[in-house]
């Protein structure tokens, strides 16, 4: 009773869906288009959840070595352990003012050489202090645990490797190794191995050794008083341009300012040609997809036409005809839409918790494929697939206009 209600266009919309292509060529085909459309929804979330995973996971790896901003004193030297900053600077009593800073942390950079009995080795280590926020870093530890900073020594022993370190030297934590700290005069300092780890990023693993910053001051004869730099840190990293501009414009004169973006813009610039990738893989799928719809509802047409011809002898308008086969269209479009999205989430939830598909990280920089979990691109997908598949469904329906009821009624 309820159906005699609804509107013309949508009661044999409804008889159309309930009573027809059962057993025709065309219910297989209709199967095949929402088969299509789902698999193309499913591949491009994909495509958006390993190409997050990949960005986030690597712009992680970068940002537990580098602040988002790194401020040292310009002196126009290369060396990577420059000149100090004040610990008490002008920028840092009006950094407070500037919006969108998470935090700044000191540090200082020096290089030295590990030798052991058998082997030696160059590395730059990084001092940080107890103030560093460690959450970034821990995920790269392999083995041991993190720098400690007792306030009861003048500064810590510890040392924190790169497994190729590791590696190369022989050693493991607990293990100690003398570092030989090239100056005038040079000066050695027996360390613990407290932690190894591990990023896929030769930029650090070949090089970037972590140790208290406490050391590298008291190398320097700095006191606590001189740092090597600033690494500021950004609530929201997409805003690095707007905040670095007024960083830039608030800091002291005599400093100097590079972003992580300009630092490591290999890395950057990967990015941006993953992305281009990605939206290309996006604008194939959706034609695709677009032109399956159309050819269905073609053939749909085509196997109704002694319908048509009938409801247009019954006074039926051409375009009441077309929101009929619309619907029908916007139907497997639906069911397309929920299959994809099904398929996306189970195909992801089993890599993100079982890493089925594991990656070379010598090549990937990881050993699993990542998964992001970005909700975005859940609403992303649907909506172009419905605004590109949804308009490509009003382009067959115009063919209705052509078809006369005698002629079709005549057509079997």
């Amino acid at each position: 009773m309820q159906s005699k209600q609804l509107p013309f266009v949508w009661l044999v919309a409804l008889r159309l869906q309930e009573n027809g292509y059962r057993g025709s060529f065309s219910a297989l085909v209709a199967r095949i288009a929402i088969g299509s459309i789902g698999l193309g929804v499913a591949i491009m979330i994909l495509s958006f959840l390993i190409f997050e995973g990949f960005k986030h996971t690597i712009e992680n790896k970068i940002f537990s070595f580098a602040g988002h901003i790194r401020l040292t004193k310009f002196d126009g030297n290369n060396s990577p352990e420059g000149a100090p900053l004040p610990t008490n600077s002008f920028f840092l009593k009006n950094a407070q003012q500037i919006p969108g800073l998470e935090r700044i942390e000191f540090y200082s950079q020096k290089s030295a050489l590990l030798k052991t009995d058998q082997e030696v080795t160059g590395i730059l280590i990084k001092g940080i202090d107890k103030s560093s926020d460690s959450s970034r870093f821990v995920r790269n530890l392999i083995a041991g645990r993190f720098l400690h900073f007792p306030d009861s020594v003048p500064h810590s022993s510890d040392l924190i490797i790169s497994k190729r370190m590791a590696h190369k030297l022989k050693l493991e934590p607990g293990d100690l190794v003398t570092a030989y700290f090239i100056q005038n005069p040079p000066r050695a300092r027996k360390l613990t191995i407290c932690g190894i780890y591990q990023t896929g990023l030769e930029d650090f693993d070949e090089l970037v050794a972590l140790a208290d910053n406490r050391m590298i001051q008291q190398l320097n004869r700095w006191g606590d008083s001189l740092t090597g730099g600033y690494e500021i840190y950004l609530r929201d990293f997409a805003q690095l341009p707007q905040i670095a501009e007024k960083v830039y414009n608030a800091m002291d004169y005599y400093m100097q300012m590079e972003t992580v973006e300009s630092r490591y813009a290999h890395f950057f610039d990967w990015f941006v040609m993953l992305s281009r990738n990605v939206q290309l893989v996006l604008t194939i799928i959706l034609a695709v997809a677009a032109f399956n719809t159309i050819s269905i509802l073609v053939i749909l047409m085509m196997e109704r036409t002694q319908m048509i011809g009938l409801l247009k002898a019954m006074g039926a308008t051409n375009g009441q005809i077309q929101q009929i086969f619309f619907l029908k269209g916007l139907r497997i479009l639906s069911r397309g839409l929920l299959w994809g999205n099904l398929l996306a989430i189970v195909l992801a939830g089993l890599q993100y918790y079982f890493h089925l598909i594991p990656l070379n990280p010598e090549n990937y920089y990881m050993n699993t494929v990542p998964i992001w979990w970005d909700w975005s691109a859940f609403v992303l997908v649907n909506l172009l697939t419905v605004v590109v598949v949804g308009a490509a469904l009003l382009m067959p329906t115009l063919l209705i206009t052509r078809v006369t009821p005698i002629k079709a009624i005549r057509f079997s």
